[in-house]
């Protein structure tokens, strides 16, 4: 694609501002993602009764909407971005509402929206655009103390937190915890709020414990695993083994036939045991470029409620990916967090790529 630079089109005007690096790693792991799930996801598929490509073909289809999607909202200005988010809030804040009361329960869980026979998880949606009002938020508060944006930061996630545990959702609430945690140490509030920001944090997890037996099961067997146990972690880890440094080749693997979270939570294992630990480090480096290249960018912004809009979701994003590749390396405890692009789910996919569209808008050039 080629433009002159008398050309005044949007689009001549997107091309020459957008981050051209950011925005090709970001096509890399959706193309990536494709070629993946045809490893994991045929075997998923016969299992459960279904044509062997039907979640490959679910996965092309959402990727490419995605696509389309994340260039779509990648033209859109610092303030548009933040309209779109406030809009997004509202949208996914409501489908919080409506699960609590009529969402699909599914393993104990009541996550899901059933809609034209598509399963739809608010919370995902909700993650991006509660990132980027929360930076607003917290950057109001620095820049005008005598507006309550602080107090209105604390309340969002205070709702949006209680909304996401009555469910119960504890990796995702963890998720955007974190998340907001940093967005409010970066933003300059004072120390002391930092620290009983932590001391809360201690205490909600101990009570997350207490709560959910789930919770504490998962915890108890990650600390202290009973011999002979096949879970899903253990069924992962012995993926590494049998993968080595460079796989047993595409479609060799036997572990997808025994986990039956093979094309979503536990794709990483699946390319483990197939592509092997190069391929596997290649796409830790792919992730670990995209968040870096973007703190890069929001080191460089002078606005700060886009700094932080831009650490918030480069956070959302890379923390995701290393929370799910932590528990398939048997480093975390199992949280039901995909990773992005390569795990099969149209929420995930679609959610991801509303979060790294605004993130392409966020981290354009601006001319003064």
């Amino acid at each position: 694609m080629s433009f002159s630079r008398e050309d005044r089109s949007r689009l001549a005007a997107w091309w020459f501002t957008v981050d051209h690096v950011l925005l090709g790693a970001i096509l890399v792991l959706i193309g990536a993602g494709l070629v993946f799930s045809l490893a994991a996801s045929p075997a998923v598929a016969l299992k459960k009764g279904l044509p062997a490509y039907y979640f490959v073909e679910r996965h092309l289809a959402f990727s490419a909407l995605g696509a389309l999607l994340l260039v779509a909202l990648s033209f859109l200005s610092p303030r548009e971005t933040r309209r779109f988010a406030l809009t997004l809030l509202v949208v996914a804040f409501a489908g919080l509402i409506v699960v609590a009361w009529h969402g699909n329960e599914i393993n104990g869980a009541r996550r899901w929206l059933s809609i034209a026979g598509h399963s739809l998880q608010p919370s995902e949606f909700l993650k991006p655009a509660f990132v980027v009002i929360s930076a607003w938020l917290l950057a109001e508060a620095r820049i005008r103390p005598e507006m309550p944006g602080l107090w209105a930061a604390v309340a969002l996630y205070a709702f949006v937190a209680a909304f996401l545990v009555v469910q119960p959702d504890v990796g995702q609430t963890l998720l955007l915890s974190l998340v907001w945690g940093a967005l409010f140490f970066v933003s300059g509030q004072p120390l002391v709020y930092a620290a009983a920001i932590v001391v809360f944090g201690i205490a909600a997890l101990t009570g997350a414990y207490v709560m959910f037996p789930h919770v504490e099961a998962r915890i108890d067997r990650f600390l202290d695993p009973a011999p002979g146990d096949h879970s899903q972690v253990d069924r992962a880890l012995q993926s590494f083994t049998q993968g080595g440094f460079l796989g047993r080749g595409p479609g060799e693997g036997t572990i997808k036939t025994s986990l039956p979270d093979a094309h979503t939570d536990f794709i990483f294992a699946v390319i483990a045991e197939e592509y092997g630990a190069v391929a596997c480090l290649a796409i830790v480096l792919v992730f670990a470029f995209i968040v870096l290249r973007a703190l890069y960018r929001a080191g460089r912004e002078p606005d700060l409620s886009v700094r932080l809009a831009i650490i918030g979701l480069a956070l959302v994003f890379g923390l995701q990916a290393l929370i799910n590749m932590g528990v398939n390396v048997g480093l975390l405890p199992a949280k039901g967090i995909t990773l992005p692009y390569l795990s099969a789910g149209g929420s995930s996919t679609l959610a991801i790529s509303i979060t790294l569209g605004m993130l392409l808008a966020l981290t354009r050039r601006r001319v003064s």
